[in-house]
């Protein structure tokens, strides 16, 4: 690209700034050759162009980005680059829905701890991203929000909870788009997406008082490069007095060890993924011994059905709650709320009172397992998911719950288990199927190792380079 962009801005560079990452928008701004103003024009003009066929960002406040563009912005590695809250969490004086009709009007008083750091890091929030109902979904298609639309084909859901940030990402509208993880909502759309998505070690970020059973719940990015996905951890990582895990600073390229890696294509049921997955991962594993890193043929340590027992009594606790809120409002539940979020909390109330206490002693039971099981490797490779990304419908919170169920249990078996363990995890852009969707590999490690995922993922992406890979609808 024409880094002297002065002579050319701002709407004949708007092409050329969707293809750059975070990092290289943000120089452009150091270096003066665009303002921060400048960006964030350029940015609204990419979500205006293609949002209407994706469905990404479902709240804009363009005016408010503006205003941030033009006054004193911190001087963070981001500065002035345009970014999307995910609409679970708050940015003062926005909407914030969390994808359901209970919060449509909804108006954040603060702004939470995670978004505060973004912003401090120099992001300017011009819009909120797509969610599912409470994130309680792998794919994104909320009756309050709609579908939220895969850039690699509309017809194709673009995965969940954090669907409308890798949507985004990968149309080109923002560079890096703010993402959560519950069990698996970063991993999921960055293999759905074909972007780079870390899921932090447990610990890692401050996340305020919100937090779900077990805390499950981890909050950072999905990105184009894995520098600005780096270079934000580094960014908005707990140091000092607050680190509760050493802090690993800024990691800027490949690491010279050669890794232990352990890999499986099995889920905890033994259950083998579709043949175009699996034959990626494999590809993957026989690239990573290609660089040469030791590759062990593991099987996956844990008893899948009693985990994924547990698993779902942790997640179908806060529908329960929910419920028991609206009713407390005089709300009718199903009115407000949608079937899927109904269902998990008409399964969660039928089990008995001490089911939320047994699960969370099976995750530490399962915690400890994962532990001594990672001490043998430094890197372990599965899938993110057990199939391509499914076409839009096939998982909406209005298919019968049963049927519902099975598929969703069925497609997420890979990514849970990094969230009850805390351990980091990611998932990268390596493998595009026959039909043009992507499909990612999911590399994990222990508690506190971002830095050795960071590290492989940097080699990976020198390796196998996806940013001149674009989706089908892509700004510019």
């Amino acid at each position: 690209m024409d880094t002297n962009l002065s002579a050319k801005k701002p709407a004949s560079v708007m092409p050329e700034l969707a293809k750059l990452d975070a990092t290289a928008q943000a120089e452009l701004v150091r270096k003066g050759e665009l303002t921060a103003l400048e960006l964030v024009e350029a940015g609204i003009s990419r979500i205006e162009q293609v949002n209407p066929q994706v469905n990404a960002v479902v709240a804009t406040f363009y005016d408010r980005a503006r205003e941030a563009a033009k006054g004193k912005l911190p001087q963070g590695p981001f500065t002035g680059v345009p970014n999307l809250v995910k609409d679970l969490d708050n940015l003062k004086g926005t909407r914030a829905t969390s994808g359901s009709r209970f919060l449509a009007e909804n108006i954040s008083a603060e702004t939470d701890p995670i978004i505060a750091a973004k912003e401090n890091a120099g992001f300017i929030m011009v819009g909120k991203s797509n969610t599912p109902e409470f994130g309680l979904l792998g794919t994104t298609e909320s009756l309050l929000l709609g579908a939220c639309n895969n850039p690699w084909n509309l017809a194709h859901s673009p995965g969940g909870s954090s669907g409308g940030a890798a949507a985004a990402v990968a149309s080109g509208m923002v560079p890096v788009a703010h993402a959560t993880d519950g069990g698996g909502s970063i991993r999921i759309p960055a293999s759905c997406c074909g972007v780079f998505g870390l899921k932090p070690s447990r610990g890692r970020i401050e996340l305020g008082e919100r937090q779900l059973p077990g805390d499950i719940g981890f909050q950072h990015c999905v990105s184009r490069s894995v520098r600005d996905s780096a270079t934000l951890l580094a960014a908005t990582e707990r140091t000092g007095a607050a680190a509760v895990l050493p802090p690993i600073g800024r990691v800027e390229g490949p690491g010279r060890k050669r890794l232990r890696i352990a890999f499986g294509t099995m889920d905890y049921k033994g259950r083998e993924p579709a043949p175009d997955v699996k034959a990626a991962i494999e590809d993957v594993a026989k690239l990573c011994a290609g660089l040469g890193h030791e590759i062990v043929p593991v099987k996956n340590p844990i008893a899948g059905e009693a985990f994924e027992n547990a698993f779902l009594a942790a997640w179908a606790s806060g529908p329960a709650e929910l419920v028991a809120l609206t009713k407390q409002m005089g709300l009718d539940p199903q009115a407000v709320l949608e079937p899927w979020t109904l269902g998990l909390a008409a399964l969660f109330n039928a089990k008995p009172a001490d089911t939320l206490e047994k699960s969370l002693a099976h995750f530490a039971k399962v915690t400890a397992e994962t532990t001594t099981f990672m001490k043998d490797y430094d890197v372990w490779l599965t899938p993110v998911l057990a199939a391509a990304p499914p076409k839009t419908g096939e998982q909406a919170p209005t298919v019968p719950f049963d049927t519902l169920y099975e598929r969703v249990f069925n497609y997420v078996t890979y990514t849970p288990l990094h969230n009850v363990v805390g351990t980091p995890a990611m998932s990268v852009p390596l493998s595009w199927n026959a039909a043009g969707l992507p499909i990612g590999a999911q590399f994990a490690a222990s508690p506190g190792q971002e830095k050795v995922l960071l590290e492989l993922a940097f080699e990976l992406e020198q390796a196998r380079p996806w940013a001149d890979k674009y989706a089908p609808v892509f700004a510019g």
